[in-house]
């Protein structure tokens, strides 16, 4: 039942609705090789058995998001944050996990908003931690040469059990991150600023065999460099613009927070509860919340209610479609008319 599951999960959540000036055919060639690499099992129900295989009550999660940067989307994008929040909402619930946001200063308003308009408050990481009261915050530092020292006291202090990240770049194989259409972020010839890699909070991960998730939708988003190869072969610059940072499962969707709600749902199968996964109505309160503070839509750069593109209300029905996935196939058979 978990591959059912799974399979129509995926399906819904790698539907590609791009307009014309983005790349069209890449989602299913990445989703493919992310597959392979995962041993053949679907990707959402993959990422979701490992995270329930790995994260027990008390266990810190670290959950990175936040993409988008001055001038253009100075606190970001409201793709990443929703999807974030919503997953570290049933890591709480659900595993009773101790959900650590990990991101850059200019992003934590759009995070914080998403969070705690899922009804996860964000705390100082002892009263998260000792308290349960919610979510923690870990800001990266606005110099560079000191993300190092800042990984390893990260570490140091919260020891987390699992590693996802969402729409969050990642370096690719000349050091420097990029945005989709390979501009980069970072480097010399960067004409955006505030863009700090912590690319290393996966890489640690994966050197102390902690397990991690990528979830992204273009390729040059943490963990695609599981699938480099594809990624370079597929995406239009993909050789610029393609991470080198592998996750243990990697999840290429239509955008970041379906992938992030994919995960959810899948979770929400395994535990036996519906009520893990967050409604249409709370998906809208996230998203505006998201936009409200300061998250910009990044298609077009707008507060309007939109997420890559696709109108706020195809997020909502996403996420009703997800329930539904999860309602049929955790009732028992035994009512209902037969044909």
């Amino acid at each position: 039942m978990p591959h059912i599951v799974g399979e129509a999960v995926d399906r819904l959540i790698t539907i590609e609705a791009k307009n014309r000036g983005m790349p069209h055919g890449i989602l299913a060639p990445m989703y493919d090789a992310a597959r392979k690499a995962a041993g053949g099992k679907p990707l959402s129900m993959a990422a979701a058995q490992g995270l329930k295989e790995h994260v027990r009550k008390g266990s810190v999660v670290f959950v990175l998001t936040g993409a988008g940067y001055e001038p253009t989307m100075p606190k970001g994008e409201s793709d990443g944050p929703p999807g974030a929040a919503a997953l570290a909402r049933i890591l709480y619930r659900g595993l009773g996990a101790v959900p650590v946001f990990v991101c850059e200063e200019c992003h934590a308003d759009p995070i914080v908003a998403s969070s705690e308009a899922a009804g996860l408050m964000v705390k100082p990481f002892e009263q998260a931690r000792d308290r349960h009261l919610g979510a923690a915050i870990a800001k990266a530092p606005t110099d560079q040469s000191k993300v190092s020292a800042w990984v390893t006291d990260l570490y140091a202090r919260m020891t987390p059990s699992a590693v996802v990240s969402a729409e969050r770049l990642g370096a690719g194989a000349d050091g420097n991150v990029h945005t989709a259409t390979a501009l980069p972020l970072t480097g010399p010839n960067s004409q955006f600023s505030g863009c700090i890699d912590i690319g290393d909070v996966v890489v640690e991960a994966n050197k102390r065999k902690i397990f991690s998730v990528g979830i992204g939708d273009h390729g040059n988003e943490l963990g695609f460099g599981t699938i480099y190869d594809t990624v370079v072969e597929t995406m239009p610059k993909g050789k610029t613009l393609a991470t080198v940072v592998k996750t243990d499962v990697v999840l290429p969707a239509m955008m970041s927070n379906w992938g992030c709600y994919g995960i959810e749902a899948c979770l929400a199968f395994l535990l036996k509860r519906l009520d893990l996964i967050h409604t249409p109505a709370l998906e809208e309160r996230i998203v505006r919340a998201c936009l409200d503070a300061g998250g910009l839509e990044a298609m077009f750069c707008t507060t309007d209610f939109y997420v890559d593109g696709l109108e706020g209300e195809s997020s909502m029905a996403c996420v009703q479609l997800l329930r539904d996935i999860v309602r049929k196939n955790l009732e028992s058979g035994e009512t209902g008319l037969t044909h």
